[in-house]
C-alpha cells in the first residue's frame, strides 16, 4: 500500500507499485526513480514535460530539479504521491517546497507552504519569507510578512536579510516603508474612529437618560406633578444618570446661565439641543425647551456640522443595538457626567 510505500527511504521509491519509468536527478546527483502516471497527475509542468517528443523515445527518461537540497527534492516527490507533509519537513524545507510547488504547479502544497511559512515567521527570516512570496505570487503570505515586518520593524531592520535588500533590491525596500506609512495611517483613523463612536455612543446614552429623568424621574430630578408609580431607584445607566442629575440642578439655579457666562450650562443647551434634534414625538415630549428648539430649527433651520453630528449620535444608537446583545449592552462602561467629560465633545463632522 502507498504508507508502507512512503515509509522507507527514497532509494525504496520503486517497491510496491509498477515499475518506475522516470528518474528525478537533483543538484546533488541523487537519482529518483519514479511513476510517469503520478507525475503527471500532480503536475500539468511535469506532464508537459513528460509528453515532449524526446522524453517519449528516450527509453530512461530523466527530469532535473535542480537549485534546490536534495531532500527538499526528495520530499517534494513524496507529496506528489502521497499529499502528505509533516511539521519536521517543513520546518526544514518550507522556503524550498514553496518555490518548487510554485515552479511546478501543485497548488495544494503551495496551500501549505504558504500557511506552514506564515506561522513560522521570525525576524531573521521575515525578509526572506518576503521576497519568496512575491516571487511565488502568494499574496496571503506576502501581506501577512508586511505585517509582521511593519509590527516589527525596528528590529527587522538591524538583521542581514534588511541590509541586503537595502543594497540589491530598494524597490521591495520601497513597498516595505510605504505599507508601514499605510498601516500606520490606518491605525490612527481607526483608533480616532473608535474614540469618536464612543463619544457618540455616550451621546445617545445622555439622551436616553434625560428622556428617562423628565418623564419618570430618577432619584432627586424629575417630574412631581404626579406620585410615582415605583419608588425612584438609581437606574442601570447610574454613571451617566447621575452626572446628569447634578448638571440639570447646576442648570436650574445658575445665575450666570442668562448672559452666557456659565460652561456647564452652556453643556446643558447643547444636550437639550441635540434631544429636540433627534425627538420624533416633540408634542408628547416632557424634555424642556424640546418644541421650542424644534420651531427655531424649523424657521431658521440647522447648520451642516450639527446635523452631522445628529446623524452619527441616530447612527451609534441603531449600530449599538443591533451588533450586542442586551445583556452585553447593559454590561457596557458607563460614561461618569459628573465629571463632565461628555459635555466637552467637539461638533466635527
Amino acid at each position: 500500500m502507498l504508507s508502507n510505500y512512503f515509509s522507507g527511504d527514497v532509494d525504496g521509491f520503486s517497491g510496491e507499485m509498477s515499475e518506475t519509468d522516470v528518474q528525478i536527478v537533483t543538484s546533488g546527483g541523487l537519482r529518483i526513480p519514479t511513476h510517469s502516471s503520478v507525475l503527471a497527475g500532480a503536475s500539468t509542468v511535469l506532464e508537459n514535460i513528460l509528453v515532449r517528443p524526446e522524453k517519449r523515445r528516450s527509453s530512461a527518461r530523466t527530469i532535473r530539479i535542480l537549485g534546490v537540497p536534495c531532500d527538499a527534492v526528495s520530499v517534494f516527490i513524496r507529496f506528489l504521491y502521497s499529499s502528505k507533509c509533516t511539521e519536521e519537513q517543513m520546518e526544514r524545507h518550507g522556503i524550498h517546497l514553496l518555490a518548487l510547488s510554485h515552479v511546478y504547479l501543485v497548488p495544494q502544497l503551495k496551500q501549505r507552504c504558504t500557511k506552514g511559512l506564515a506561522e513560522r515567521l521570525t525576524i531573521e527570516n521575515a525578509v526572506d519569507v518576503l521576497q519568496l512570496a512575491r516571487l511565488c505570487d502568494a499574496p496571503d503570505l506576502y501581506l501577512k510578512c508586511m505585517k509582521f515586518l511593519s509590527s516589527n520593524s525596528k528590529k527587522v531592520e538591524e538583521t542581514e536579510g534588511w541590509k541586503f535588500l537595502q543594497h540589491h533590491d530598494p524597490w521591495l525596500e520601497l513597498e516595505i516603508l510605504q505599507f508601514m506609512d499605510e498601516a500606520e495611517l490606518r491605525k490612527k483613523r481607526t483608533k480616532r474612529h473608535r474614540r469618536e463612536l464612543s463619544l457618540y455612543l455616550q451621546l445617545s446614552e445622555a439622551m436616553s437618560c434625560l428622556e428617562h429623568i423628565c418623564t419618570e424621574g430618577c432619584t432627586s430630578v424629575g417630574p412631581f406633578d404626579k406620585e410615582p408609580s415605583h419608588k425612584r431607584q438609581p437606574c442601570s445607566k447610574f454613571a451617566t444618570c447621575q452626572g446628569l442629575q447634578l448638571l440639570i440642578r447646576h442648570f436650574a439655579t445658575c445665575k450666570r446661565r442668562t448672559n452666557g457666562g456659565c460652561l456647564r450650562c452652556k453643556r446643558m443647551w447643547q444636550i437639550l439641543r441635540l434631544h429636540a434634534s433627534i425627538c420624533d414625538q416633540p408634542d408628547d415630549c416632557r424634555v424642556p425647551l424640546c418644541r421650542q428648539f424644534k420651531l427655531k430649527v424649523q424657521q431658521r433651520g440647522d447648520d451642516e456640522l450639527w446635523k452631522s453630528l445628529v446623524r452619527k449620535v441616530v447612527s451609534a444608537t441603531a449600530m449599538s443595538s443591533l451588533s450586542l446583545p442586551k445583556r452585553k449592552r447593559e454590561e457596557e462602561p458607563r460614561m461618569d457626567l459628573s465629571n463632565h467629560q461628555v459635555m466637552n465633545f467637539r461638533l466635527e463632522a
